[in-house]
Parts: C-alpha cells; sequence; structure tokens
C-alpha cells in the first residue's frame, strides 16, 4: 500500500507527536514527501529530515546528523553501523514542545548543511572487512562474486555486516546461502 501524507498524518501512534514536528519542520520551508512508509522532508531533492514513530519513542532522523555541531549530546546514532544518520528522540508531546527551540535550531543546521553542499564522508564502505565464509564462497563462484562486485556500496556493506554479525561460522554460511538469489539478482537485503 502506498502511503500519502494524509494517511500518514491519521496514523494513531504518535499522532500529536508527529504533527507537532511536522509543524516545526514546515517553517523552514522543506518540501514534504512520503518515503520509506516515513514523512519525509527536503531541499531541492536532498533528503534533510524524517520523522520515526518507534515503539518506545519518536525521533527526527537528520540525513547528514553526524555533520551537525551537537557540543551538548543531544544526537544519537540510530544503530552501531550508522555513519551519517542521527537521531534527536523523544518520549511524549510534552517534551517535544518544552524542546522546539532545540529541534528548531537542529533544523537550521541541518538546512545549512545542505545548502553548503556539505558531505559525509562514508569510510566505512569503503573498508569492509569480508568475514572468511564470505570471502570463500565470493571465491567458489565467479558468478556470485560477479553479482557481489556489481552490486552498490551500501548493499556490499548491507550483506558483509549482516554476515559478520553471525557468531558461528554455521550461520554465517548459513545467511550467505539465504541471501545468494537477492544478491544474483542484484538486490540489497531489505529490497523485495
Amino acid at each position: 500500500m502506498v502511503m500519502d501524507v494524509d494517511t500518514l498524518l491519521e496514523q494513531d501512534n504518535w499522532h500529536e507527536e508527529r504533527n507537532a514536528f511536522r509543524a516545526l519542520i514546515l517553517e523552514h520551508g522543506l518540501d514534504e514527501t512520503v518515503k520509506w512508509g516515513k514523512l519525509c522532508y527536503s531541499w531541492k531533492g536532498a533528503n534533510v529530515v524524517i520523522i520515526y514513530g518507534m515503539k518506545d519513542y519518536c525521533a527526527l532522523g537528520f540525513f547528514k546528523g553526524a555533520l551537525l555541531d551537537d557540543p551538548s549530546g543531544h544526537l544519537v546514532a540510530p544503530g552501531e553501523n550508522s555513519q551519517a544518520m542521527r537521531q534527536l528522540r523523544f518520549r511524549s508531546l510534552h517534551e517535544i514542545d518544552e524542546g522546539a527551540a532545540l529541534i528548531t535550531g537542529f533544523l537550521r543546521r541541518a538546512l545549512k548543511a545542505e545548502q553548503d553542499g556539505l558531505e559525509v564522508v562514508f569510510d566505512a564502505k569503503h573498508d569492509l572487512t569480508y568475514p572468511e565464509e564470505l570471502q570463500a564462497a565470493l571465491d567458489a563462484d565467479a558468478g556470485l562474486a560477479r553479482a557481489f562486485q556489481a552490486l552498490t556500496p551500501g548493499r556490499k556493506r548491507g550483506y558483509v555486516l549482516h554476515v559478520s554479525q553471525a557468531k558461528q561460522a554455521a550461520t554465517r554460511r548459513s545467511r550467505i546461502e539465504k541471501s545468494r538469489a537477492k544478491i544474483m539478482a542484484g538486490k540489497g537485503l531489505a529490497d523485495r
């Protein structure tokens, strides 16, 4: 089901919080759309901020958050392998209302970073250490190796991290086999 802005705004979870975020964001002249099932805001086609409604918190995700000045440490990486995205998390409408000035400050910084053309350097996508089981599978199957090398850097990184995170060699081999069809089709882990 393709969602539009109005449908997303009608959702029950984090309804008031989503609308509070939206009001603050729209004051900055960003374009609003739905991407990845979430409200996403861009400037001249470049993603700037996205609204998350998670189980225990709602958040603003800044696509170039790693570049934003944050001396008080309010921004958090959404995952251990996140390189660029940083989130500003809240647990209630009251917290958002109290943090409106903080939110506005980060929105201004994020928009300025985009306007200034700042870019995040994604070093980790080039410094991948392939798990031995993945390297062995690529060495043993030239077709798989070609398909893997044809993937985008982000998709390659996703597979390397997915396989590497398994503690046992048997699980790493199983993850490779389960991923084989997607790799051959040029798809990433999350692609359908």
